[in-house]
C-alpha cells in the first residue's frame, strides 16, 4: 500500500451516535473544527434521523441506513460547500442526530386550579394530571423551531412548553364540553380524546406529534365533593322510609326524657312536628327533582281532619268532632291524621293545633 493510499485511509471517519439515555431528543455530533472527511461513513440507526447543517442552513437529512459521504449523496451540501480538489479535502458541517422514537410516560398537570362554571354548583375549581407520549416527525422543522444551536436537547428542555400547551387545551375542552363536574370521572376517555385532537396542530407546528394523551384524574375541592355525595344519596333515598325512621327516633328521644309524662308529650309533639317539616321539605325537593307535583285528595269545604280508625279512613271531623273522638279514646297522640296541606298521614300528637284535645280530657277515674 502506497503512502498516499494510507493517508487517504486515515482520512475516512465514522459519524454515528449511540444513545445510552432515555430522554435525549437531539445530539450534535462533535468533531474538531466540525471537519468531516470525504467518504466518511455515516451510520443512522433505527429510531434516528441525521441532519446536516452548513453555515447555519439545513443542508440534508438522512433516514436510517449506512452512507458514504460524498458528492453523490450530498448534492445540496456539495453545492453549499463548494469542495475543491476533486472533493478529496475534508468539509465542515454540523451533524445533528434526532431521535424519532416515542418518548413515553411524559407527565403533565395543572400548576394552578382551573375555574369552571358548573350549572349546578356555580364556579368550581378543579385540578387535573395525567401522561402523554410524543415523538419527532420532522427533524428539520424540530431543529429549526426548537433546538437552535444546543449541543444536546432533552425532554427536560421542552416539557414545560408542552405542559403549557396541554393545560391550555384541557381548559378549553372542559369548558366547551358542558359536562357536569360530578360526571368527569365517567368521561375521562371522552375528554382525553377531545384534548388529543386539539393538540395535534400545536405539536405539528414544532415538527412533533402527540401519539397518546391520557387524563388520570380530575380533582375538586372537598366541599364540592361532599355536596355531590349528598345529592347522589338523596336521589336514591326512599323518602317514606326516611320519614318513618326520623319519627321513630323522635319518639324514642321523647320517651327517654326524664321530665315524665308531660315532658314526653311535649317532646313527642316537637319530634313529630320536626319530622313533619322534614317530610314536607324532602317531598318538595323530590317533586322539584322529578319535575312532578303531588296533590292531596280533594276535601269538601269546611272540613278539618281525617282520622285513621281501625285501619280505615274516617271523617272529616271539625274540632268538636275530634274532641268527641279524643274523649272516647278513639283519637290519641299516636293516631294518624291528615288535613289539607299535609303531604302524608302523620301522628296527631305532632300537630300543634290538636294539643288541647288531650288537656281538655279528664284522666280516667281511679279503681274502687
Amino acid at each position: 500500500m502506497s503512502l498516499f493510499k494510507k493517508l487517504r485511509g486515515e482520512f475516512i471517519d465514522i459519524v454515528e451516535f449511540l444513545d445510552n439515555t432515555q430522554d435525549t431528543i437531539v445530539h450534535r455530533f462533535e468533531r474538531h473544527n466540525n471537519e468531516i472527511k470525504n467518504n466518511a461513513k455515516l451510520i443512522v440507526r433505527e429510531g434516528q434521523m441525521a441532519v446536516f447543517v452548513n453555515e447555519g442552513q439545513i443542508a440534508d437529512t438522512f433516514s436510517p441506513g449506512t452512507y458514504n459521504l460524498n458528492t453523490e449523496n450530498l448534492p445540496i451540501l456539495s453545492t453549499l460547500q463548494g469542495w475543491k480538489y476533486g472533493f478529496n479535502s475534508p468539509f465542515k458541517a454540523e451533524v445533528y442526530f434526532v431521535s424519532t422514537k416515542n418518548f413515553i410516560d411524559q407527565k403533565w398537570g395543572t400548576k394552578n386550579a382551573i375555574i369552571l362554571n358548573d350549572n349546578r354548583f356555580g364556579m368550581v375549581e378543579i385540578r387535573a394530571f395525567g401522561i402523554y407520549t410524543f415523538k419527532v416527525t420532522d427533524a428539520a422543522t424540530f431543529i429549526r423551531e426548537i433546538v437552535g444551536t444546543n449541543q444536546t436537547f432533552t425532554t427536560d428542555h421542552i416539557k414545560e412548553q408542552l405542559k403549557s400547551i396541554i393545560v391550555t387545551r384541557f381548559t378549553d375542552a372542559t369548558g366547551e364540553s358542558q359536562i357536569p363536574v360530578e360526571l368527569y370521572a365517567a368521561n375521562l376517555n371522552e375528554l382525553s380524546e377531545a384534548i388529543f385532537g386539539y393538540m395535534k396542530d400545536d405539536f405539528n407546528a414544532y415538527g412533533m406529534d402527540v401519539t397518546k394523551f391520557l387524563i388520570e384524574n380530575i380533582s375538586m375541592p372537598d366541599e364540592v365533593k361532599k355536596e355531590i355525595f349528598e345529592l347522589s344519596r338523596l336521589d336514591k333515598i326512599d323518602l317514606d322510609k326516611l320519614t318513618k325512621l326520623k319519627s321513630a327516633k323522635a319518639m324514642e328521644a321523647a320517651a327517654e326524657n326524664p321530665s315524665g309524662t308531660a315532658g314526653m308529650g311535649i317532646g313527642l309533639g316537637a319530634g313529630m312536628a320536626m319530622a313533619n317539616q322534614m317530610t314536607q321539605a324532602m317531598a318538595n325537593q323530590a317533586q322539584n327533582n322529578q319535575g312532578t307535583q303531588q296533590t292531596p285528595p280533594p276535601i269538601p269545604g269546611g272540613t278539618s281532619y281525617y282520622v285513621a280508625i281501625d285501619g280505615q279512613q274516617s271523617g272529616p271531623y271539625n274540632k268538636a268532632g275530634l274532641s268527641d273522638l279524643a274523649a272516647k279514646q278513639m283519637l290519641t297522640r299516636e293516631t294518624l291524621v291528615w288535613k289539607q296541606g299535609l303531604s302524608d298521614w302523620v301522628p296527631a300528637g305532632g300537630q300543634a293545633d290538636l294539643q288541647d284535645l288531650w288537656t281538655m280530657t279528664p284522666p280516667p277515674l281511679p279503681k274502687q
